[in-house]
């Protein structure tokens, strides 16, 4: 993360990402596949740590790293072709986009850190349990068991998320950055796919 400047001075929360070029790797539509979407590929992947089916698939393209299927849910006409490239240029200064990747794993957390539990007084006789969840069973709503979905410790993050509403503040096509307003999931290298909403 970093910060800019706006127009008036202020100082503007920005995360800044950079948007590597995208091949259009297949077109799919309603006739045909059943649905409208983008088959997206990017980064470079070297042609013996690919499987054959994909050599095949994409023997006239770059050998794409990455490949993700960006679906139409309107009627609207793709009008890329295979092979065509999408960069940073299909976003406008002030565009509200949504973005998805996968968040920063924070390993096994306890229910006050994972969920937010509250814990128990400090003070009134509480021995060692000041952050632990408390009664999960109890004879009321599942006899005696722990209910499915209850809210316990265990493995956080590492999961995909999906940011909505953030602005575009700033985009450099020289050097291939946008400054999007606020925090995006994961860390620091994380694959990110931004969407116009």
């Amino acid at each position: 993360m970093s910060q800019i400047f706006d127009e008036k001075g202020r100082v503007v929360p920005v995360t800044l990402v950079k948007v590597l070029p995208n091949i259009v790797l297949g077109v799919k539509n309603k006739d045909k596949d059943g649905y409208a979407a983008l088959q997206l590929g990017m980064g470079e992947k070297r042609e013996k740590n690919m499987a054959k089916p994909q050599r095949v698939y994409m023997k006239d393209l770059p050998l794409a790293r990455f490949v993700r299927e960006f679906r139409f849910s309107g009627g609207e006409d793709i009008k890329n072709q295979r092979g065509d490239k999408i960069d940073v240029s299909i976003f406008v200064e002030g565009d509200l986009v949504k973005v998805s990747g996968i968040s920063k794993a924070k390993g096994f957390q306890g229910v006050v850190k994972r969920y937010n539990f509250r814990g128990a007084p400090a003070t009134h006789g509480t021995k060692h349990a000041h952050r632990q969840p408390g009664s999960l069973g109890g004879g009321g709503r599942a006899g005696g068991r722990v209910a499915k979905g209850m809210r316990m410790a265990g493995r956080m993050g590492g999961e995909r998320v999906t940011t909505r509403n953030l602005k575009i503040v700033k985009i450099d096509a020289d050097s291939k950055f946008i400054a999007i307003k606020g925090a995006i999931p994961g860390r620091k290298g994380t694959l990110l796919e931004i969407r116009s909403l």
